[in-house]
């Protein structure tokens, strides 16, 4: 295990910085996700991290130790990538005793030993009765377990995974990231984890790192990201259903968005209001009737999507007496509107976020 700590690392290629300047810490034994859309900067900083790649300025540390400018075997680092980069030719148990075989003789590992090591990450992941079994013999789950098992059993300082599971359908992906989760409990290497799957970052990380186009936007809890977003860019990509974003003022003691009124307490901090507003509204706050009654904090609208959810349905609805204002709410499962239906619109007491819409940061005071 290990703290990883970079140190205003960034790196370009020709005039493009890819990663302006990134600053954070990683702490020991921790499962910390990087998640952001596709082109953020996600796998660079990955590779950086491993060492296959150099950056153009800054540090990577490791317990304090600059690694910056080692080799990836020089790191005790290991390494989960997307395609589970199995040897074809070999069985379960010469994938997972290669890593071993490799650098036997500077642990001074012999084959006796390295069979017992085999056999105790297979019976781990539960690969024992697959050991003689080739890749091709495998389901897709079972490779990703195998690939897991290649990299546990060097037992590294670090893990690096970039988007593991994202080969695997969606039931799959769900079991894995249970399977993943316990690892990290049981184990508590730490792990750097690469995802683009806001819902894989928030289930299974302790902490997370939201980026957007190479730069850091905010780090925090799951949950606290979640429950505020430093950002209009963190409220709108985190979570899904998307936050309803729209643009409102201060009318007095209502927050407007629209025909959307909503009602707020002063504060002593109310003055930061006076300016032009983006307002977050979260999906399951937002509330889809079958009757289409008006009132202070209710409007109505037509149904333009309706997304089955489960226990309800997401509701996509473009607002009455608005100008390109839609909101997305959700519907009781007793309720199964259609397209084109009238129905109305209501805010629960959730909380609603504000931004200052010329920055798109957050007004944590309001």
């Amino acid at each position: 295990m290990a703290e990883v700590r970079l140190d205003h690392l960034s790196k370009r290629y020709g005039t493009t910085h890819v990663l302006p300047d990134v600053t954070l810490t990683i702490n020991e034994g921790e499962l910390f996700a990087i998640v952001g859309p596709s082109g953020c900067g996600k796998s660079t900083l990955l590779n950086l991290l491993a060492g296959l790649d150099q950056p153009t300025s800054g540090r990577i540390l490791f317990d304090g130790d600059d690694v910056t400018g080692l080799e990836p075997r020089e790191r005790d680092i290991a390494l989960v990538f997307q395609s589970y980069a199995l040897y074809p030719h070999m069985t379960v148990r010469g994938n997972l005793a290669f890593p071993l075989e490799v650098t036997k003789r500077r642990h001074g590992f012999d084959r006796r030993r390295i069979e017992e090591e085999v056999q105790k990450v297979a019976g781990f992941l539960g690969l024992g009765p697959l050991l003689d079994r080739k890749p091709r013999e495998l389901s897709g789950g079972q490779r990703q377990r195998v690939a897991l098992g290649r990299a546990l059993i060097r037992k590294p300082r670090v893990f690096l995974m970039d988007e593991p599971l994202s080969n695997l359908d969606a039931k799959l992906r769900g079991a894995m990231r249970a399977e993943l989760r316990r690892l990290h409990e049981e184990l508590k290497i730490t792990t750097i984890y690469v995802t683009h799957d806001q819902t894989e970052a928030m289930t299974l990380a302790d902490r997370l790192v939201v980026f957007n186009r190479g730069e850091v936007q905010q780090i925090d809890h799951p949950h606290e990201i979640y429950a505020r977003p430093a950002n209009v860019f963190v409220a709108g990509f985190m979570g899904y259903p998307p936050m309803n974003l729209l643009d409102a003022h201060r009318e007095n003691q209502t927050l407007q968005a629209g025909p959307l009124g909503l009602p707020f307490s002063e504060t002593r901090s109310s003055h930061l209001l006076d300016q032009p507003l983006t307002m977050g509204i979260r999906p399951e706050a937002v509330a889809i009737t079958p009757t289409a009654v008006t009132g202070e904090e209710t409007v109505s609208g037509v149904v333009r999507l309706v997304e089955p959810a489960g226990a309800g349905m997401w509701v996509t609805v473009d607002l009455h007496d608005a100008q390109d204002i839609t909101v997305i709410g959700l519907a009781e499962v007793d309720f199964v509107p259609n397209v084109g239906d009238m129905v109305s619109v209501s805010v629960g007491r959730s909380p609603v976020h504000l931004f200052d819409r010329a920055t798109g940061q957050r007004i944590h005071s309001a």
